[in-house]
């Protein structure tokens, strides 16, 4: 069985995103998956001057977990209309261990927020990067108005609900290729 690994782009201990991201890894149906916390990794921020130093433990333990996965599933928090702090800086220093960051592999893109727009300046800033970072299939969705659109660990919102399960499909057919 193919198996995805399933993260948020957030340290938050209440992260929104990583809600959404396991939401949608429970709607896989026959791919199994891994859930992580990238409060998990302790990371300096990365620079040219650390890198002298080598590279730190967690980094490497966070890009060599990568290579285990057929898939991912990522939910980016957007701070200020981009990534969080803590995803930029395990993102850096992962694609300093290994460029190729998703390792050729299909992923379902998602973003989320208290907001109408739903993390989508992210999303869409994702979308163009990730493939020129080894993302093989970017499946994107995004979750406008969290607070009233999640409840009880689940979409409420049926046409929401309906679209976020067309896209789990997408993907898991892409990774089960």
């Amino acid at each position: 069985m193919k198996k995805v690994l399933t993260f948020a782009g957030s340290t938050s201990s209440t992260s929104i995103n990583k809600k959404l991201a396991t939401f949608a890894a429970e709607n896989l149906k026959k791919t199994s998956f891994d859930v992580i916390d990238l409060r998990d990794f302790t990371l300096p921020i990365y620079s040219s001057d650390e890198e002298q130093n080598g590279f730190p433990e967690d980094a490497k333990k966070f890009t060599s977990l990568l290579n285990n996965y057929d898939g991912f599933i990522l939910s980016l928090a957007e701070h200020n209309g981009s990534y969080s702090a803590a995803f930029k800086n395990i993102f850096d220093w992962s694609t300093r261990v290994e460029n190729n960051f998703f390792r050729d592999k299909p992923l379902l893109l998602m973003a989320t927020s208290p907001g109408g727009r739903g993390g989508q300046t992210v999303l869409e800033t994702g979308v163009q990067s990730f493939s020129r970072m080894g993302a093989k299939k970017i499946i994107s969705f995004s979750l406008p108005s969290f607070y009233d659109n999640f409840k009880e660990g689940k979409i409420v919102q049926q046409d929401l609900l309906v679209l976020l399960k067309e896209q789990v499909n997408k993907f898991e057919n892409s990774v089960n290729q």
